[in-house]
């Protein structure tokens, strides 16, 4: 099996989570799930979208919590594996407090890992900019990072869907690339 990047990206709700999920069940590989969110037992709500997502997964289905420390996990990728990250924009939160030079490097070290990791590689990513432009200063630094992140793997991956009211685009098939 040779390396293979996929990103699925979507607004909140589409369906993106699910379609990564079936691309995953779909490549015969062992599956690790790779959730990025920080657990807050304080957060009800939070919890409950959790457990939403953790009840869909198959039980043989590994799973691992980095919510920090993604680009270095990736190195322990195999090519008989296929990660499923879920999500970009939940990894890029934990990093909002990092300066723009830090932040660089943090995504430097990210998209250097997903080029040279092993296996498949199917990464969740939030559309964000699609809406009002955030009024605090912290939601817009949030939207600007995340697309630009996005907008990078998107230029490295193999195959990108968009997954927008509940129907799922292959954008390598209908679009055009922008030059990096």
């Amino acid at each position: 099996m040779t390396q293979q990047l996929i990103l699925v990206t979507g607004a909140a709700r589409s369906g993106k989570s699910e379609w990564a999920e079936r691309l995953a069940t779909q490549s015969g590989q062992a599956v690790v799930y790779v959730a990025t969110a920080q657990i807050d037992p304080t957060d009800a709500e939070w919890q409950a979208r959790i457990a939403k997502h953790q009840q869909r997964r198959p039980a043989d289905w590994e799973t691992k919590q980095i919510p920090i420390a993604l680009a270095e996990a990736l190195q322990e990728a195999t090519p008989e594996e296929c990660w499923l990250i879920d999500s970009l924009g939940t990894w890029l939160a934990n990093f909002l407090e990092q300066d723009d030079a830090t932040w660089q490097v943090t995504a430097r070290m990210l998209l250097d890992a997903l080029q040279q990791a092993s296996g498949t590689i199917i990464l969740v990513a939030e559309e964000t900019g699609w809406g009002v432009v955030p009024a605090y200063p912290i939601g817009r630094l949030f939207r600007d990072r995340l697309g630009d992140l996005t907008r990078r793997i998107g230029a490295i991956a193999d195959t990108v869907y968009l997954v927008t009211g509940g129907h799922v685009l292959n954008l390598s098939q209908l679009g055009t690339p922008l030059k990096p």
